[in-house]
């Protein structure tokens, strides 16, 4: 886990004020430096819990999905936030993991700096390793505050996916997938 300057984003926080114009000692400011460095170090130094916990698969070969696991992130190029729902489909060879795993894995990948083409890369390399299998799949669904909020001020979605395994090399696996997570 990546350990952050908690006294140096404090400085940032009001360096951040006065730059903007702001007065961080007026009400309303003055524990905007604390805030600010509490969730970035909140947000950096995110515990997912464990992560790592499998069984042995009683059945091979069929697909296992969750889907609608809601991260948030930050763009590496802006430092503002985006939302992704992320989906997971694999096919159990040896091992099957917990439920809830799959949610702290996204989060896991997710509390750093990244692009979401790099947060849905991330997310099915680990589970590969994780699971013993190379026939993953992540889709991900999401709104970037860089794009709403500044530049062309437009809300949209960005979808990315990372397929491998048979996900990537057989037709019919990859449409059962995106048909159920769509």
């Amino acid at each position: 886990m990546q350990k952050v300057d908690y006294n140096g984003l404090h400085d940032i926080g009001r360096e951040l004020l006065v730059a903007i114009g702001e007065d961080p000692d007026r009400p309303g400011l003055i524990d905007t430096p604390r805030r600010f460095a509490d969730s970035w170090k909140a947000f950096i130094e995110y515990d997912p819990g464990k992560t790592e916990t499998t069984f042995e698969s009683v059945t091979a070969d069929q697909m296992v999905v969750v889907k609608g696991m809601r991260v948030w992130s930050l763009c590496e190029h802006h430092l503002l936030p985006f939302w992704c729902d992320v989906s997971v489909g694999y096919i159990a060879k040896k091992k099957i993991l917990g439920l809830s795993k799959f949610a702290r894995v996204a989060h896991q990948h997710a509390h750093k700096l990244q692009v979401q083409e790099q947060l849905v890369h991330d997310i099915a390399t680990h589970l590969q390793e994780q699971l013993d299998t190379i026939d993953i799949a992540v889709f991900a669904r999401g709104e970037h505050l860089c794009m709403t909020m500044r530049g062309i001020k437009t809300p949209s979605e960005m979808i990315s996916s990372a397929m491998f395994g048979k996900f990537r090399s057989s037709h019919s696996v990859r449409s059962e997938f995106l048909s159920l997570v769509k």
